[in-house]
Protein backbone atom coordinates (compact mmCIF):
# COMPACT_ATOMS: atom_id res chain seq x y z
CA UNK A 1 0.00 0.00 0.00
CA UNK A 2 2.91 2.21 0.98
CA UNK A 3 0.92 5.17 2.88
CA UNK A 4 1.95 7.56 5.28
CA UNK A 5 -0.27 6.40 8.37
CA UNK A 6 -0.03 8.61 11.82
CA UNK A 7 -1.47 6.54 14.74
CA UNK A 8 -2.75 8.72 17.67
CA UNK A 9 -2.51 6.62 20.42
CA UNK A 10 -0.49 4.05 19.60
CA UNK A 11 0.07 2.22 22.64
CA UNK A 12 -3.16 1.31 23.19
CA UNK A 13 -4.52 -2.12 22.60
CA UNK A 14 -6.80 -1.32 19.50
CA UNK A 15 -3.77 0.96 18.07
CA UNK A 16 -1.11 -1.19 18.29
CA UNK A 17 -2.87 -3.60 16.47
CA UNK A 18 -3.68 -1.29 13.81
CA UNK A 19 -0.34 -0.51 13.38
CA UNK A 20 0.63 -4.53 13.16
CA UNK A 21 -1.90 -4.63 10.61
CA UNK A 22 -1.12 -1.59 8.59
CA UNK A 23 3.13 -2.46 8.86
CA UNK A 24 1.80 -5.96 7.32
CA UNK A 25 0.80 -4.28 4.43
CA UNK A 26 3.49 -1.92 3.84
CA UNK A 27 2.24 1.04 4.83
CA UNK A 28 5.20 3.48 6.96
CA UNK A 29 3.23 4.79 10.06
CA UNK A 30 4.62 7.04 13.07
CA UNK A 31 2.82 6.32 16.26
CA UNK A 32 2.27 9.03 19.14
CA UNK A 33 1.44 8.11 22.79
CA UNK A 34 1.77 10.34 25.80
CA UNK A 35 3.55 7.53 27.62
CA UNK A 36 7.03 5.46 26.98
CA UNK A 37 6.07 2.42 24.89
CA UNK A 38 4.85 -0.40 27.73
CA UNK A 39 6.42 -3.97 27.43
CA UNK A 40 6.39 -5.70 24.34
CA UNK A 41 3.80 -8.70 25.13
CA UNK A 42 1.60 -5.49 24.46
CA UNK A 43 2.69 -4.37 21.64
CA UNK A 44 2.44 -6.78 18.64
CA UNK A 45 4.12 -5.38 15.71
CA UNK A 46 7.33 -5.82 18.31
CA UNK A 47 7.22 -9.51 17.02
CA UNK A 48 7.52 -8.49 13.46
CA UNK A 49 11.13 -7.34 13.30
CA UNK A 50 11.20 -6.89 9.50
CA UNK A 51 8.04 -3.99 9.92
CA UNK A 52 10.20 -2.09 12.36
CA UNK A 53 12.30 -0.16 9.45
CA UNK A 54 8.89 1.34 8.63
CA UNK A 55 7.63 2.86 11.76
CA UNK A 56 8.97 5.47 14.65
CA UNK A 57 7.36 5.73 18.09
CA UNK A 58 7.02 9.93 19.54
CA UNK A 59 6.16 10.44 22.98
CA UNK A 60 4.25 12.74 23.19
CA UNK A 61 0.89 14.00 25.07
CA UNK A 62 -2.06 15.80 23.51
CA UNK A 63 -2.69 17.79 26.77
CA UNK A 64 0.81 19.54 26.67
CA UNK A 65 2.76 18.94 23.47
CA UNK A 66 0.38 19.60 21.02
CA UNK A 67 2.95 21.62 19.57
CA UNK A 68 5.04 18.76 18.83
CA UNK A 69 2.26 16.15 17.84
CA UNK A 70 1.38 19.10 14.89
CA UNK A 71 5.26 19.54 13.61
CA UNK A 72 5.58 15.63 13.33
CA UNK A 73 2.23 16.11 11.19
CA UNK A 74 3.95 18.83 8.83
CA UNK A 75 7.05 16.75 8.45
CA UNK A 76 6.00 13.34 8.21
CA UNK A 77 2.34 14.59 5.84
CA UNK A 78 0.46 11.29 6.23
CA UNK A 79 -2.48 10.39 3.77
CA UNK A 80 -4.36 9.17 6.96
CA UNK A 81 -4.80 9.74 10.69
CA UNK A 82 -6.00 7.54 12.85
CA UNK A 83 -6.97 8.73 16.38
CA UNK A 84 -7.40 5.62 19.19
CA UNK A 85 -6.19 7.97 22.00
CA UNK A 86 -8.73 9.19 24.25
CA UNK A 87 -8.90 9.08 28.24
CA UNK A 88 -10.98 5.93 28.86
CA UNK A 89 -12.36 3.58 31.55
CA UNK A 90 -15.78 4.48 32.35
CA UNK A 91 -16.61 4.08 35.89
CA UNK A 92 -13.16 6.15 36.90
CA UNK A 93 -14.43 9.15 34.80
CA UNK A 94 -16.70 9.84 37.76
CA UNK A 95 -13.71 10.23 40.42
CA UNK A 96 -12.25 13.30 38.08
CA UNK A 97 -14.47 13.81 35.66
CA UNK A 98 -12.64 17.15 34.94
CA UNK A 99 -9.52 15.02 33.29
CA UNK A 100 -11.93 13.59 30.93
CA UNK A 101 -13.28 16.29 29.56
CA UNK A 102 -9.49 17.93 29.48
CA UNK A 103 -8.50 15.27 27.39
CA UNK A 104 -11.28 14.06 25.44
CA UNK A 105 -12.54 17.24 24.52
CA UNK A 106 -10.72 20.15 25.03
CA UNK A 107 -6.86 18.99 23.92
CA UNK A 108 -8.71 17.13 21.30
CA UNK A 109 -10.76 19.63 20.04
CA UNK A 110 -7.79 21.80 19.95
CA UNK A 111 -5.69 19.27 17.50
CA UNK A 112 -8.74 18.65 15.37
CA UNK A 113 -8.84 22.57 15.04
CA UNK A 114 -5.45 22.47 13.75
CA UNK A 115 -5.76 19.66 11.57
CA UNK A 116 -8.47 20.61 9.24
CA UNK A 117 -6.10 23.29 7.62
CA UNK A 118 -3.57 20.15 6.71
CA UNK A 119 -5.14 19.82 2.81
CA UNK A 120 -2.62 16.51 2.61
CA UNK A 121 -4.64 14.46 4.85
CA UNK A 122 -6.93 12.42 2.91
CA UNK A 123 -8.67 11.09 5.62
CA UNK A 124 -8.94 11.13 9.69
CA UNK A 125 -10.37 8.53 11.20
CA UNK A 126 -12.18 8.89 14.64
CA UNK A 127 -12.46 6.08 16.49
CA UNK A 128 -15.31 6.51 18.84
CA UNK A 129 -17.40 4.33 21.16
CA UNK A 130 -20.94 3.28 21.81
CA UNK A 131 -20.65 4.31 25.28
CA UNK A 132 -21.79 7.69 23.20
CA UNK A 133 -25.49 6.14 22.72
CA UNK A 134 -26.28 5.58 26.44
CA UNK A 135 -28.25 2.25 27.77
CA UNK A 136 -30.41 0.95 24.63
CA UNK A 137 -32.66 -2.00 23.70
CA UNK A 138 -32.28 -3.46 20.50
CA UNK A 139 -29.80 -3.48 17.72
CA UNK A 140 -28.45 0.08 17.56
CA UNK A 141 -27.84 1.84 14.05
CA UNK A 142 -25.77 4.78 13.14
CA UNK A 143 -28.23 7.22 13.25
CA UNK A 144 -29.28 6.55 16.46
CA UNK A 145 -29.06 9.86 18.97
CA UNK A 146 -26.82 10.12 21.67
CA UNK A 147 -27.16 9.90 24.94
CA UNK A 148 -24.56 9.56 27.45
CA UNK A 149 -25.07 8.32 30.90
CA UNK A 150 -21.48 8.77 32.32
CA UNK A 151 -18.54 11.69 32.56
CA UNK A 152 -16.59 9.15 30.11
CA UNK A 153 -19.29 8.96 27.32
CA UNK A 154 -20.24 12.73 27.72
CA UNK A 155 -16.71 13.80 26.53
CA UNK A 156 -16.68 11.10 23.95
CA UNK A 157 -20.38 12.32 22.35
CA UNK A 158 -19.12 16.00 22.64
CA UNK A 159 -15.80 15.16 20.80
CA UNK A 160 -17.45 13.43 18.29
CA UNK A 161 -20.54 16.40 17.66
CA UNK A 162 -17.41 18.49 17.40
CA UNK A 163 -15.88 16.79 14.73
CA UNK A 164 -19.26 16.45 13.15
CA UNK A 165 -19.19 19.93 13.18
CA UNK A 166 -16.19 20.71 11.34
CA UNK A 167 -17.03 18.38 8.56
CA UNK A 168 -20.12 19.86 8.00
CA UNK A 169 -18.49 23.48 7.73
CA UNK A 170 -14.92 22.94 6.71
CA UNK A 171 -15.31 19.44 4.87
CA UNK A 172 -13.08 17.95 6.96
CA UNK A 173 -12.77 14.51 6.04
CA UNK A 174 -13.77 12.48 9.18
CA UNK A 175 -14.55 8.92 9.52
CA UNK A 176 -15.99 8.03 12.47
CA UNK A 177 -15.74 4.07 13.58
CA UNK A 178 -17.38 2.74 17.10
CA UNK A 179 -16.70 -1.20 17.47
CA UNK A 180 -18.93 -3.50 20.69
CA UNK A 181 -16.44 -4.44 23.50
CA UNK A 182 -12.99 -5.14 22.01
CA UNK A 183 -10.98 -7.80 23.16
CA UNK A 184 -7.96 -10.21 22.25
CA UNK A 185 -4.21 -11.07 22.14
CA UNK A 186 -1.77 -8.64 24.04
CA UNK A 187 -5.37 -6.53 26.32
CA UNK A 188 -4.79 -4.80 28.84
CA UNK A 189 -4.77 -7.04 32.40
CA UNK A 190 -7.71 -5.02 33.80
CA UNK A 191 -10.15 -5.49 30.89
CA UNK A 192 -12.99 -8.16 31.92
CA UNK A 193 -11.23 -11.26 29.72
CA UNK A 194 -7.39 -11.38 29.67
CA UNK A 195 -8.33 -10.28 33.70
CA UNK A 196 -10.47 -13.53 34.47
CA UNK A 197 -7.70 -15.45 32.46
CA UNK A 198 -5.04 -13.98 34.76
CA UNK A 199 -6.94 -14.94 37.75
CA UNK A 200 -8.20 -18.55 36.72
CA UNK A 201 -4.54 -19.17 36.05
CA UNK A 202 -2.98 -17.99 39.26
CA UNK A 203 -6.07 -18.90 41.24
CA UNK A 204 -7.17 -15.71 42.38
CA UNK A 205 -10.96 -14.54 43.05
CA UNK A 206 -12.42 -12.33 40.62
CA UNK A 207 -14.81 -9.71 41.37
CA UNK A 208 -18.05 -9.51 39.35
CA UNK A 209 -19.77 -6.40 39.49
CA UNK A 210 -23.65 -6.19 39.76
CA UNK A 211 -23.49 -10.32 39.19
CA UNK A 212 -22.56 -9.35 35.43
CA UNK A 213 -26.26 -8.67 34.46
CA UNK A 214 -25.29 -6.46 31.35
CA UNK A 215 -25.89 -7.79 27.95
CA UNK A 216 -22.09 -7.08 25.72
CA UNK A 217 -21.37 -8.52 22.53
CA UNK A 218 -17.72 -9.11 22.25
CA UNK A 219 -15.52 -8.70 18.84
CA UNK A 220 -11.99 -9.89 18.07
CA UNK A 221 -9.72 -6.51 18.01
CA UNK A 222 -8.41 -8.28 14.23
CA UNK A 223 -11.43 -8.13 13.01
CA UNK A 224 -12.10 -4.41 14.43
CA UNK A 225 -8.77 -3.21 12.93
CA UNK A 226 -10.17 -5.22 9.81
CA UNK A 227 -12.71 -2.94 9.14
CA UNK A 228 -11.15 0.06 10.71
CA UNK A 229 -8.44 -0.22 7.44
CA UNK A 230 -11.82 -0.64 4.98
CA UNK A 231 -13.27 2.61 6.90
CA UNK A 232 -9.88 4.63 6.40
CA UNK A 233 -9.65 3.18 2.85
CA UNK A 234 -13.04 3.63 1.42
CA UNK A 235 -15.09 5.48 3.99
CA UNK A 236 -17.06 8.13 2.75
CA UNK A 237 -16.28 11.46 5.02
CA UNK A 238 -19.03 12.30 7.72
CA UNK A 239 -20.17 8.52 7.81
CA UNK A 240 -20.12 6.35 11.00
CA UNK A 241 -19.43 2.82 10.99
CA UNK A 242 -20.88 -0.35 13.85
CA UNK A 243 -18.15 -3.23 14.14
CA UNK A 244 -19.82 -5.75 15.82
CA UNK A 245 -20.71 -9.70 15.87
CA UNK A 246 -24.29 -10.76 16.64
CA UNK A 247 -23.36 -12.98 19.06
CA UNK A 248 -24.56 -11.26 22.51
CA UNK A 249 -23.49 -12.54 25.71
CA UNK A 250 -23.86 -11.35 29.35
CA UNK A 251 -20.76 -10.36 31.21
CA UNK A 252 -21.58 -13.23 34.02
CA UNK A 253 -22.12 -15.96 31.03
CA UNK A 254 -18.73 -14.37 28.94
CA UNK A 255 -17.07 -15.34 32.40
CA UNK A 256 -18.60 -18.77 32.93
CA UNK A 257 -17.54 -19.39 29.29
CA UNK A 258 -13.86 -18.21 30.06
CA UNK A 259 -13.79 -20.71 33.27
CA UNK A 260 -15.60 -23.67 31.24
CA UNK A 261 -12.59 -23.42 28.68
CA UNK A 262 -9.99 -23.45 31.30
CA UNK A 263 -11.92 -26.05 33.40
CA UNK A 264 -12.63 -24.22 36.01
CA UNK A 265 -15.14 -23.78 39.22
CA UNK A 266 -17.03 -20.97 38.27
CA UNK A 267 -18.66 -20.55 41.78
CA UNK A 268 -15.26 -21.44 43.00
CA UNK A 269 -13.11 -18.16 41.87
CA UNK A 270 -15.65 -15.53 41.55
CA UNK A 271 -17.10 -13.06 43.86
CA UNK A 272 -20.14 -10.50 43.30
CA UNK A 273 -19.26 -7.02 43.92
CA UNK A 274 -21.27 -3.70 43.84
CA UNK A 275 -22.42 -2.58 40.49
CA UNK A 276 -20.32 0.62 38.95
CA UNK A 277 -21.96 3.78 38.83
CA UNK A 278 -23.99 4.71 35.38
CA UNK A 279 -23.07 1.13 33.97
CA UNK A 280 -25.65 0.93 31.04
CA UNK A 281 -27.28 -2.68 30.86
CA UNK A 282 -26.58 -2.78 27.22
CA UNK A 283 -25.97 -1.63 23.84
CA UNK A 284 -25.93 -3.95 20.83
CA UNK A 285 -24.20 -2.37 17.50
CA UNK A 286 -26.13 -3.24 13.74
CA UNK A 287 -23.02 -3.57 11.83
CA UNK A 288 -24.91 -3.88 8.17
CA UNK A 289 -23.79 -0.44 7.04
CA UNK A 290 -20.10 -1.80 7.36
CA UNK A 291 -21.19 -5.01 5.70
CA UNK A 292 -23.22 -3.63 2.64
CA UNK A 293 -20.51 -0.43 2.63
CA UNK A 294 -17.34 -1.38 3.23
CA UNK A 295 -17.67 -5.06 2.47
CA UNK A 296 -16.89 -6.10 5.95
CA UNK A 297 -17.25 -9.15 7.95
CA UNK A 298 -16.27 -10.63 11.28
CA UNK A 299 -14.30 -14.07 11.40
CA UNK A 300 -13.65 -15.35 14.78
CA UNK A 301 -15.51 -16.60 16.89
CA UNK A 302 -15.96 -16.23 20.74
CA UNK A 303 -14.56 -19.32 22.07
CA UNK A 304 -12.04 -19.46 19.53
CA UNK A 305 -10.88 -15.92 20.28
CA UNK A 306 -11.05 -16.93 24.06
CA UNK A 307 -8.55 -19.92 23.63
CA UNK A 308 -6.34 -17.44 21.72
CA UNK A 309 -6.15 -15.09 24.99
CA UNK A 310 -5.79 -18.49 27.12
CA UNK A 311 -2.86 -19.28 25.32
CA UNK A 312 -1.13 -15.83 24.82
CA UNK A 313 -1.61 -15.72 28.95
CA UNK A 314 -0.01 -19.21 29.19
CA UNK A 315 3.04 -18.23 27.23
CA UNK A 316 3.52 -14.94 28.58
CA UNK A 317 2.58 -15.71 32.04
CA UNK A 318 6.13 -14.81 33.99
CA UNK A 319 6.02 -11.87 32.35
CA UNK A 320 2.22 -10.70 32.67
CA UNK A 321 2.46 -11.55 36.55
CA UNK A 322 5.01 -8.63 35.96
CA UNK A 323 2.48 -5.99 34.91
CA UNK A 324 0.09 -3.75 36.44
CA UNK A 325 -3.56 -5.78 37.30
CA UNK A 326 -5.23 -2.93 37.66
CA UNK A 327 -5.79 0.36 35.62
CA UNK A 328 -3.66 3.37 36.16
CA UNK A 329 -5.21 6.88 36.15
CA UNK A 330 -2.66 9.38 34.23
CA UNK A 331 -4.22 12.83 34.24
Amino acid sequence: MNNKILVIGSNSFSGSHFIDAALEQGNKVAGVSRSKEPDPVFLPYKSNQYQIENFRFFQYDLNHDLENVLSLVNDFRPEYIVNFAAQSMVGQSWETPEDWFKTNIISTVNLHDRLRTCSFIQKYVHVSTPEVYGDCEGLIKESRMYYPSTPYAVSRAASDMSLMSFFNNYGFPVVFTRAANVYGVGQQLYRIIPRAVLFFKTDRKLQLHGGGTSIRSFIDIKDVVHGTIKAMRNGRPGEIFHFATSENISIRSLVEKIADIMDIDFNEYVQIAEERPGKDAAYLLDSSKAKKELGWEDNLSLDDGIKQVVSWVEENLKELLKQPLDYIHKS
